[in-house]
């Protein structure tokens, strides 16, 4: 979910999300996340709960809201760890922490 300000409501968070907003709490299907206390929606408390990274680009100003991850297999930071790859035109290696500050895209494939 893409947004230019974290300030939203619970329709436009259930809208770019799939999650309702219950008294029971955050809600998907048959599965539904204790929000805590009752009150105004709070995107970045239900996105904490929810275990969704929460991204900010200050270049042109956006927020991202990534997938939740209640089973803890997915990230919620967008700090990568440390890794090496082999430049595939020179074959040297190249850190990853060596382009902080510059975005990358790394693209993965994997034959299973």
């Amino acid at each position: 979910m893409i947004l230019e300000t974290l300030d939203i409501d619970q329709d436009t968070f259930t809208a770019g999300t799939g999650w309702m907003i219950k008294p029971e709490g955050a809600c998907k299907g048959d599965v539904c996340v204790p929000l805590g206390a009752v009150g105004a929606f709070d995107l970045a408390a239900t996105a904490e709960k929810l275990g969704m990274a929460v991204v900010h680009d200050p270049g042109p100003g956006l927020w991202s809201i990534g997938p939740e991850t209640l089973g803890g297999r997915s990230l919620t930071t967008a700090q990568a760890p440390e890794l090496a790859l082999d430049d595939v035109m020179t074959g040297s290696q190249v850190a990853l922490s060596s382009l902080r500050g510059r975005k990358v895209l790394l693209a993965v494939w994997a034959p299973y």
